[in-house]
Order: C-alpha cells, then sequence, then structure tokens
C-alpha cells in the first residue's frame, strides 16, 4: 500500500470516528437523558465542527465536508434531545427507579385536635377556665398552676380520651394533594401514651381512609422515622431527624422559635409542594370524606 493510500486509510477512519463519537451518546440522551451533558461543551464542539465544514467547503475537501457534516448533524441531534428530554415518573440517573420523597405528619394538634377535649376535661375537673387563647399568650407552663398539673398530664391516659377527636382543618384534602406526589405516613409518638393506639388506628381509619395502614406507624422516639419532612407540632423530634422538620403551629409553641413553622394547612403546602401560600384548600364537591367535623382550631396538648 502507498503511502497516499495508507494517508487516506488513516484519515478516513480517523473521520469515522470523530463523527461517530456522538453516537452512543445519542443512545444514552434517549435512555437517560443529558444530565451529565455540558451545554457549553456541546455548543463549543458544534461551532468546531461547522467551522471544520466551512474550511472543507473553501478548500473543496470531500472528507472534510461530509466528516463534520454528519457530526454536525450528530451534535445537533444530542442536543435536541438533551433540550427536550423529559424524566420519566419515578425514574432517575442511570435509568434506575428513585424514591418518592417521603413525608410524616404527626396527629395530635396536627391532624387530630386533641387540646379541644383535653382542655375540657381539665377545666370540668378543676373549675378552671384554661382557654387556648391563654396558652398561646402565656404558654402551658403558666396556663396550668403546678397544683393541677398532674391531672392535666394523667387526662390523655384515661379511657375514650382519644375517641371521636376533631379533625385539624383543611388537614384531609392537604394529605390527599400531599399522597398524590409523595409516601406519606402518619407518624404519632403513640408509646407515651400506649392506650391510645387502638382509638388512635379507629380515628385514622374513619377520617384518614386515604392513607395505607402500612403508613401509619406508633413509636417512640422519631428518631427511626426515615422520611424527608417531618411535620410536627413539638420541635423535641426534630432533634434527631435526619430529614427537614416543619413546626406545626399551636399555641403551646407559639412563642417558640422555630427553623421552620407553618401555622396552617396551607403553608405546609407551600413549603413540601414548592407552592405559593395563596394555594387553597377549599373542600372539592368530588372528595367523598366527611369534613364536618374540621370546623375546629389548630390547638397543642401533652402527649
Amino acid at each position: 500500500m502507498s503511502d497516499p493510500e495508507i494517508t487516506g486509510v488513516v484519515g478516513t477512519v480517523a473521520a469515522i470516528c470523530t463523527t461517530g463519537a456522538f453516537v452512543p451518546e445519542i443512545f444514552k440522551l434517549r435512555k437517560q437523558g443529558g444530565e451529565d451533558l455540558s451545554y457549553s461543551m456541546v455548543a463549543v464542539y458544534l461551532v468546531g465542527v461547522l467551522l471544520w465544514l466551512v474550511y472543507g467547503l473553501m478548500f473543496h475537501a470531500p472528507a472534510v465536508i461530509w466528516a463534520n457534516a454528519v457530526a454536525s448533524l450528530l451534535v445537533a441531534v444530542s442536543l435536541v434531545l438533551k433540550l427536550t428530554w423529559k424524566e420519566s415518573a419515578g425514574t432517575g440517573r442511570n435509568g434506575r427507579r428513585t424514591r418518592r420523597l417521603r413525608v410524616a405528619v404527626d396527629m395530635d394538634e396536627v391532624i387530630a385536635d386533641s387540646l379541644t377535649r383535653h382542655l375540657s376535661l381539665y377545666n370540668r375537673a378543676t373549675g378552671q377556665n384554661v382557654t387556648p387563647e391563654l396558652i398561646r399568650e402565656n404558654g402551658l407552663e403558666a396556663a396550668i398552676p403546678a397544683k393541677h398539673r398532674e391531672i392535666f398530664e394523667r387526662l390523655p391516659h384515661e379511657d375514650g380520651f382519644f375517641d371521636d377527636l376533631g379533625v385539624i382543618v383543611h388537614s384531609q384534602r392537604a394529605l390527599q394533594l400531599l399522597s398524590s406526589e409523595f409516601n406519606v405516613f402518619i407518624t404519632s409518638a403513640a408509646m407515651e401514651v400506649p392506650r391510645s393506639f387502638d382509638a388512635k388506628f379507629r380515628w385514622l381509619q374513619e377520617h384518614f381512609p386515604f392513607v395505607p395502614t402500612s403508613n401509619i406507624v406508633f413509636c417512640g422516639d422519631k428518631e427511626i422515622i426515615d422520611a424527608d419532612y417531618l411535620i410536627d407540632d413539638r420541635s423535641r423530634h426534630f432533634a434527631r431527624f435526619r430529614g427537614t422538620g416543619i413546626l406545626f403551629t399551636a399555641p403551646h409553641n407559639a412563642r417558640e422559635r422555630a427553623h421552620l413553622r407553618a401555622s396552617n394547612w396551607d403553608e405546609v403546602l407551600a413549603i413540601v409542594m414548592k407552592k405559593q401560600p395563596a394555594l387553597t384548600l377549599q373542600q372539592s364537591a368530588k372528595t367523598d370524606i366527611n369534613t364536618e367535623a374540621q370546623q375546629v382550631t389548630s390547638f397543642s396538648s401533652i402527649r
């Protein structure tokens, strides 16, 4: 083989390699998206091959023309695929299934109004007139005298305390919306009141039937909860929680400093779903959950 022939073969092989370099990238882009592909690199490379195409046209070099014409086309296809590719639901990088974000939701004073029951029983037993407003203004310690503290703390342990609790305003609709985007778990520190298990479970079945029973967690320390968000009215549960804690406002924590706070379920959705606080949660006519018991105010009690 003569020197000119060898030169031609080398040039042809080189052209095929440089031109076809983007073929494997196109297949990858179609399957996995172009997250690892730099826009600036593709843009500079495209400009380079287009200039080589102009150079080939100027000097009437067929090999340079066809190689860079094909390369320009492949680079352009890669750029279009990167711009238009959308990740499939539940599919992440490398084509693998990704875990839906998890939202853990406390019960008492987040979705269940236990303070109304708590204060009613307490006032009846002591002759006091403690109101949520009093707790909000002065704090729980100041609102409950030391001589009555034992009575107040004993009440949640009595039979029937957790039966027929009211539902916090808009919590049902909010959890339905969250369930469409996230894995929602009900996480209650029910070990503090072990006798509450049965009543709490029946209450959840009645008012939140769309939450799977497998997603109901009764625990002691919420450090064990593997979730991305924890919505709770007790900031102590955030101490060793590895995700993001959202303090749900209640009278007992109204004066407490919080890194992230939500005063109602509209604000919870604004934080978790990255939407505006003006998001409405008015009951839809299509919702088959009874929300007549939702007209209550979010208060707090000792659990």
